[in-house]
């Protein structure tokens, strides 16, 4: 696997498409999220997988479909280009998120790997507004995050 870089102190790498795959996600506005694992060897960050726009769901919509795709017992990392509106009809918005996922039930050895490999990755994409950490599903729901950048506004 080609890597493109290798974090710090870890040896952990991030396979060349990590950070394309981000740009991809912040300049071609037509991705809602990226989802990142280990390589099998555990050497690497990879991207699992992409996920497009849908015109057909609503935000909520798309990012309830995106939660509901992370893992129950696996940490990953992700970008999610987050939607909201304004209030007042004022507009619509979008934000740049990181999530660093590593639920309760996830093994010791992987959140470990993934708390020591985070900062790096973090810091290798650059254009993110805001970094969630999750442990479980309400820490990271879409009012949650809509908070963070709309204050007490709800759609």
């Amino acid at each position: 696997m080609p890597c493109g870089r290798t974090l710090s102190g870890k040896g952990i790498g991030l396979a060349k498409d990590v950070v394309e795959t981000f740009e991809e996600l912040k300049l071609g506005k037509k991705l809602a999220c990226v989802v990142y694992d280990f390589s099998d060897d555990k050497r690497h960050i990879v991207v699992e997988k992409k996920v497009e726009k849908s015109a057909e769901k609503t935000p909520e919509e798309q990012y309830d479909e995106f939660i509901q795709g992370l893992p129950l017992n696996q940490c990953r990392y992700a970008i999610y280009d987050f939607t909201y509106d304004l209030p007042n009809g004022e507009g619509t918005r979008n934000k740049i998120v990181f999530f660093s996922w590593s639920p309760d039930d996830a093994p010791v050895r992987n959140k470990m790997l993934c708390a020591s490999s985070k900062d790096s990755l973090r810091r290798s994409l650059t254009g993110v507004a805001a970094e969630i950490q999750g442990t479980d599903f309400a820490e990271i729901a879409y009012d949650v995050v809509l908070q963070r950048f709309a204050g007490k506004q709800t759609t």
